[in-house]
């Protein structure tokens, strides 16, 4: 078990996000949900947690039920794994530190009425998970060209938004753009609590086995990523703690592979997915 001072504060759904991320994206597979949660619990995830969140994720097409004899496997569904996908991405292509930053923005401008305040709040979520800043009073900015549609489509907003590309010029200074419209201090002390708990010799030595450290590893740097608006470095402190947090990622990532994945396979049981998922039972067995 965890001890009090290495336990992250992490979701389970987050948990089970990397546990899906690492061993069951991309291979057209399904878990037993029983394996599931021999795997959870050395993460200190009690049962009731680990069927509530396969549930959870069953309603909200991110999890397929597939039926074989009296056991419930788990799988993939397309949309689960185009975020799964997204996250791979994040993690391992775009990384934690923006060096090709080309000088544009993109601009995002809103007028939502109080009558649809809650797809103000959805609008806002989505900007943040897709690393904008509040410049002001209503537009928002993020570094780089981003492809917004995605996330405005099913908001159905029409004219209420405006989204432009645009280059700072005189007198707005790029470096006054990142300090007006995002916490650097905030991010850097994310960056700097990951490498407390983990830019160590034995990172978390109570957790179970490399199996639990591997996942709550991937987690927490999961977390730390999607949260980082990936500001240009030109424009960052040059100790930047992002540097250093990535290297101890990638190397603890490396390490902890093969003893995860030789742990895994003794306790995960999965079938090969050849039907059509069990969509009708409401059982999570």
């Amino acid at each position: 078990m965890l001890g009090e001072g290495d336990a992250l504060t992490a979701r389970p759904q987050s948990l089970m996000f990397s546990f899906l991320g690492v061993y069951v994206l991309g291979r057209d597979t399904a878990v037993y949900s029983g394996s599931v949660i021999d795997v959870f619990a050395r993460l200190g995830v009690t049962e009731e947690a680990v069927r509530s969140t396969l549930t959870r994720m069953v309603k909200r097409n991110l999890l397929a039920r597939h039926r074989q004899g009296r056991r419930m496997y788990f799988g993939l569904t397309e949309h689960a794994a185009e975020v799964l996908d997204d996250g791979r991405r994040r993690v391992w292509e775009t990384g934690a530190v923006n060096r090709d930053w080309d000088g544009a923005w993109t601009l995002v401008g809103f007028s939502i009425p109080d009558s649809r305040r809650s797809t103000r709040h959805d609008l806002r979520s989505q900007l943040i998970w897709a690393g904008f800043g509040l410049l002001q009073s209503g537009l928002w900015i993020a570094p780089g060209v981003k492809d917004v549609a995605g996330i405005l489509a099913p908001l159905e907003l029409g004219d209420h938004i405006t989204v432009l590309t645009a280059r700072a010029f005189e007198p707005t200074e790029t470096a006054d753009l990142v300090r007006k419209a995002f916490s650097t201090e905030r991010i850097a002390a994310r960056y700097r609590a990951f490498l407390d708990r983990w830019d160590t010799p034995r990172p978390l030595p109570s957790a179970a086995d490399d199996l639990a450290r591997q996942l709550l590893l991937h987690t927490d740097w999961l977390q730390l990523v999607r949260q980082d608006p990936h500001l240009p470095a030109e424009h960052l402190p040059a100790d930047w703690p992002a540097i250093r947090a990535e290297q101890v990622f990638r190397a603890l990532a490396r390490d902890y592979a093969p003893s995860a994945r030789a742990l895994a396979d003794t306790v995960l049981d999965e079938l090969a997915i050849t039907a059509r998922p069990d969509l009708t039972s409401a059982e999570v067995g």
